[in-house]
């Protein structure tokens, strides 16, 4: 890791650098257009009491110059906001390598007692998903949530994303430049609604013969009727002509509110859409099919996306009552703008929703190949083609500190289908199941694994870990957990692979009862196409494995007494579970 924060850190000193640097330029320029404007409104002053040539000149030199300084301020400021936020990005990076939180969102909205994502800690705060993103677009936070939520099942789309996360974890500089121009603007769905609505709309206008005649067809009248009118110094004409203008602006204004209220200050969401696609033609897809198919997507995406930027922007302009009243007059503004709108919604609508999914996807591969990026100690698993099985070595859970991370293997299929496991409370048993859990998911998004390796079957994730009752509906805990297992048991009856993940079910119910259940269960799980951890304080449930051999194994969580304290090394073993944790505690504690 200590490379990765040399990266990081050589990063940060250089977008440093470059800020002050940046800051120093403005501020020389702010002075320079301060001096510049000053002068030039002197020589303005100098022109109307004198009528010498000289000052003429003057003017049109230092308005060039004023002009140029104003441009380059835009420039700077520009260049200021990139390397403000590749600043932030690096100094993200390096607190997250330094086990400080991650400042992107954290995807508590997606949080929900659904499927496996409590269970496992996919969303909200210290979750895979705040592990994992570096989206600052809705559609990209969108994309990778469902990425965690619907997991791979075939095998070439799983080893595509593979590649395409290797080649892109390699191009560090190319990522960074993505995701900071993504965050030039926080978007808001609500916005993002309104241009959709937008996009469904007909093209009204250029229905219309006349009116696109007229877009052309008033503004050269106003500029013949210009040139006549300074002949002959009179300008009634030019006067009847714009009223002609304004008239048809007039006619249209009510269309052209409407589509100012769902376009208006869109452009600068769509310049961070234009930036990111941008970027992302930088990126070397070498062999990756994914990565590839994106780029031949999203061809001339960031010209068009621009160029729509563009002209949001020239509709905003059409609320200064300078625009409104000599432009709309003169050159028919409103109805130039409304009529290349929807030229360009002609052209693209179709491909917009398109690109934007693209975005999505790019953002999302831009959050797992950082992650590849900065674990470079991790492998990528291999996937099974023939047996139903999962076998890994050397396993850890990514959300715990690697200092006080402990490994273990897990072998699932190969001679069992079905590993009961034993151990007290604290001994590692749930941490466990959620290892192998979370580990799978990860693997079949195209992520390396922690751990030595990975051989896996592509699976349907399903837990029992923690269930929690629900006021709202009315259920009590014993209750949403048999709503659980009946979850399960219903959608592990399918040709697919599954991995069940369960621990310690049946705890509302008598003793004689809960072992009933829970072998019971048991028995009913390895009837199925799935792989089953089900972890249990019920040492009982072990002669399982001599009822039903080459289906169930027994493995466990030993603690260990020694010197009158207990202690876990948390390592899985082969067996059943012998030490008397509560028994021991309880006395040392005086409470038998």
């Amino acid at each position: 890791m200590s490379d990765r924060t040399d990266f990081y850190q050589s990063n940060i000193t250089t977008y440093e650098q470059a800020l002050r640097s940046i800051k120093k330029q403005l501020f020389y320029n702010a002075v320079l257009r301060l001096a510049s404007f000053s002068l030039l409104a002197y020589f303005i002053y100098k022109a109307f009491v004198s009528s010498q040539s000289l000052y003429t000149i003057a003017i049109l030199v230092l308005l060039s110059i004023f002009l140029a300084l104003v441009k380059r301020s835009t420039t700077l400021q520009t260049a200021r906001q990139l390397n403000d936020n590749l600043l932030f990005i690096n100094k993200n990076e390096l607190g997250i390598i330094n086990a400080q939180k991650n400042q992107f969102d954290d995807g508590t909205s997606e949080k929900s007692n659904e499927a496996y994502y409590d269970d496992l800690d996919i969303f909200g705060e210290g979750s895979l998903f705040e592990l994992l993103n570096r989206t600052a677009t809705i559609y990209g936070k969108n994309t990778l949530a469902n990425i965690l939520k619907t997991p791979q099942l075939d095998r070439q789309s799983i080893l595509n994303q593979q590649e395409a996360i290797k080649v892109f974890s390699a191009q560090p500089k190319q990522r960074q430049m993505i995701t900071a121009g993504a965050l030039s603007e926080k978007e808001n769905q609500g916005r993002l609604d309104q241009l959709n609505i937008w996009l469904q709309q007909p093209a009204v206008l250029l229905n219309n013969k006349w009116l696109v005649i007229a877009r052309y067809l008033l503004p050269a009248v106003n500029v013949v009727t210009l040139i006549i009118c300074l002949n002959i110094n009179t300008y009634y004409l030019l006067t009847i002509t714009m009223i002609l203008s304004w008239i048809h602006v007039g006619f249209i204004s009510k269309y052209t509110n409407q589509q100012s209220i769902l376009l208006s200050k869109k452009q600068e969401v769509l310049h961070a859409y234009a930036t990111i696609l941008r970027e992302y033609k930088n990126v070397d897809c070498s062999n990756s099919n994914i990565l590839k198919h994106l780029k031949q997507q999203t061809n001339n995406a960031n010209t068009e996306i621009k160029k729509l930027a563009v002209l949001v922007n020239l509709l905003d302009q059409r609320l200064n009552i300078l625009v409104n009243i000599f432009l709309n007059g003169f050159l028919v503004y409103d109805l130039q703008c409304v009529l290349a709108l929807e030229k360009w919604k002609l052209y693209n609508r179709t491909h917009l929703n398109e690109w934007i999914e693209c975005i999505g996807q790019i953002e999302s591969l831009v959050s797992l190949s950082t992650y590849a990026f900065n674990h470079s100690e991790n492998n990528y698993p291999s996937i099974s083609t023939e047996k139903n099985l999962i076998e890994g070595t050397q396993l850890y859970h990514p959300l715990i500190p690697r200092e006080i991370n402990v490994s273990n293997d897990v072998s699932i299929g190969t001679t069992a289908k079905l590993l009961l496991i034993t151990g007290s409370n604290m001994s590692g048993k749930t941490t466990y199941l959620r290892t192998v859990g979370i580990n799978i998911l990860m693997a079949q998004s195209g992520l390396p694994v922690c751990g030595a390796s990975l051989h896996f079957v592509p699976v349907q994730i399903f837990t029992s870990i923690r269930i929690s009752d629900s006021l709202q509906q009315h259920t009590s805990y014993f209750m949403a957990e048999l709503k659980r297992l009946q979850y399960i048991k219903n959608n592990i009856q399918t040709a697919i692979p599954s991995l069940v993940l369960i621990d310690e079910i049946l705890r509302g119910t008598n003793s004689v009862d809960k072992y009933h259940g829970s072998e019971q269960f048991v028995l009913q799980l390895i009837k199925y196409n799935c792989l089953t951890m089900f972890a249990t304080h019920d040492l009982k449930l072990s002669v399982l494995e001599e009822t039903n051999p080459g289906l169930i194994e027994n493995y466990c969580f030993e603690s260990i007494i020694e010197n009158n304290e207990l202690n876990f090394d948390y390592k899985v073993l082969r067996g059943v579970a012998r030490n008397k944790n509560a028994s021991f505690l309880m006395k040392k504690m005086g409470i038998i």
